[in-house]
């Protein structure tokens, strides 16, 4: 197994765990997921966030989990290359990358090609 295939393998992992899929896949549409949240916050957001920034805490009120797992989870899509993070103040916020799904979607593909051809 080459280096690319390990590579591909841990993101597997990482996507195998449901509470993850599902919070990237509320990352995906953060307006749809999230709208409701935001409407109901007390704390304003921080004013160079955008819709597609989510706080940790909002992620956590919605799944229900508790903070400190949920941001485990974010550091592991992050450390697939699923999502970004950025830090505005006291808050760390995350959003899906798109940029990195796709280029997983290419190695695998790639990897799909690489086989066939061996």
């Amino acid at each position: 197994m080459n280096d690319d295939h390990a590579a591909l393998i841990e993101v597997f992992k990482t996507l195998s765990n449901p509470h993850r899929w599902q919070i990237l896949l509320w990352l995906q549409a953060p307006q749809q997921h999230f709208a409701e949240l935001a409407a109901q916050s007390e704390r304003e957001p921080h004013p160079d966030a955008d819709e597609y920034d989510i706080c940790v805490g909002a992620i956590a009120s919605k799944s229900g989990l508790a903070q400190s797992v949920v941001s485990g989870y974010l550091a592991a899509l992050k450390n697939a290359g699923l999502v970004r993070s950025r830090r505005l103040g006291q808050w760390t916020y995350y959003r899906y990358d798109p940029e990195g799904a796709a280029q997983f979607m290419q190695r695998l593909h790639a990897a799909f090609q690489h086989t066939r051809k061996t």
